[in-house]
């Protein structure tokens, strides 16, 4: 059940649209491509390249996009990315239906939609501040996190179970998700103030950094999501797991895909009904050792049943770092500000999941995808104590309701 006080925020459920119908469409889509391109190629680094596609156009564009959000209209821009995703999933549709999807035209889709995804990010982590108070931003942030991951499970499952129908069915079911969340990000009602004129030059396209450069706390938290996911990331490697270790084929795949979202959903669950009081430092490192611990027993396991387990404590891991580092950005923050951080904020998830999945495919290529799995989660565990010591004020924090935005 949803918190009553949560049910009083005006303009909850058309973001809940918005976010959750692209993060099904995204999934089931994500799904698709990468199946197929393993399917073509039969070559564990064409994964990786295809996570590298991804994550190239966010390079150049990431900060000019901070930029973007900070000084036009975020729901604007928005529907803008929503209209180019369903027209590009709609060609990739009909693209499949014709048999003239190759492994070029899925490389240059990602890139596409990378390429989206740079302008869309940093505009949609900034609604939820603009509807929910700070005294009920965490557990709205989690009641979001817990029907993110119940897109992010049910994509997957659609993914897997309509592959073996075909691939023109996980397209065009992403191109009508893509519809739905353009309609639910259309009625959102958000009051659009009209920033102050802000000459474009280097200092206020790189202010982000600057801010979290100040906010030793927040870059903190930015940057071990980033290692931890970029080194123990092992959903690249999923594919071949399905396919030449645990031999569960595309249904199966669609199980293993499922299965940390169906822990991250359990736990998301918890958080928005028992919200952290205190020590959420503590709480977000430990949280990235279990991820780390998790991994490598993912890498290791030859069974399906401990596998499923072992991905779902590492999607429940996940999401507490997720919940706190999200919150305590968004919390500290000033509006003016938040498109340019967001910005910052995507490009590293960006690094953490596109580029882990390229570091993953070249690393599983050399060495072998059970041992590359497990390295990640050592290298996970490693960088959280180290990351403990070199960030003291993350460590120390306790309330993230007593974090406050910076004084511009």
């Amino acid at each position: 059940m949803i918190d009553p006080a949560l049910r009083t925020l005006p303009g909850l459920p058309a973001l809940i649209v918005g976010r959750i119908f692209s993060q099904l469409s995204a999934t089931t889509m994500t799904i698709a491509i990468g199946w197929q391109i393993y399917a073509l190629t039969h070559d564990i680094a064409s994964l990786g390249y295809l996570g590298l596609a991804q994550f190239l156009p966010m390079i150049p564009l990431t900060f000019v996009a901070g930029h973007v959000a900070d000084r036009f209209n975020r729901r604007t821009i928005v529907l803008i990315c929503q209209i180019c995703e369903i027209l590009s999933t709609a060609a990739l549709a009909v693209a499949a239906a014709f048999h003239v999807l190759t492994t070029g035209g899925i490389y240059a889709f990602a890139a596409f939609y990378g390429v989206l995804r740079s302008f869309e990010m940093p505009c949609q982590q900034a609604f939820l501040p603009a509807i929910a108070p700070p005294t009920l931003l965490p557990r709205a942030q989690a009641l979001l996190s817990s029907l993110f991951m119940t897109a992010s499970i049910v994509g997957p499952s659609l993914g897997g179970l309509l592959y073996g129908i075909g691939p023109v069915v996980c397209y065009s079911l992403s191109t009508l998700g893509f519809a739905v969340a353009f309609s639910g990000t259309f009625s959102l009602k958000l009051v659009h103030t009209i920033p102050p004129k802000e000459p474009i030059t280097f200092a206020s396209v790189f202010a982000g950094l600057s801010f979290l450069n100040r906010r030793r706390d927040l870059l903190g938290a930015i940057t071990l999501d980033l290692f931890a996911v970029l080194l123990g990331g092992a959903t690249a490697m999923l594919p071949v797991y399905a396919d030449g270790i645990l031999h569960v084929g595309p249904v199966g795949l669609g199980l293993l895909r499922a299965a940390p979202a169906i822990g991250a959903l359990l736990m998301s669950w918890g958080l928005s009904r028992y919200p952290l009081k205190g020590r959420a430092g503590p709480v977000m490192f430990v949280s990235v050792v279990v991820f780390g611990i998790a991994t490598i027993v993912f890498g290791a396991s030859h069974t399906v049943w401990l596998s499923i387990v072992a991905l779902m404590v590492l999607g429940a891991a996940d999401v507490i770092s997720v919940v706190i580092r999200s919150s305590l950005i968004q919390l500290a923050t000033p509006d003016s500000m938040r498109g340019r951080v967001s910005a910052v904020n995507t490009l590293f998830i960006g690094s953490s999941n596109q580029l882990g999945e390229f570091e993953s495919g070249m690393l599983g290529t050399a060495i072998g995808a059970e041992a590359a799995v497990i390295a990640g989660g050592v290298g996970t565990i490693l960088v959280a104590a180290a990351w403990a010591h070199v960030f003291p004020r993350l460590w120390a924090l306790d309330r993230l309701e007593d974090v406050f935005p910076e004084e511009q």
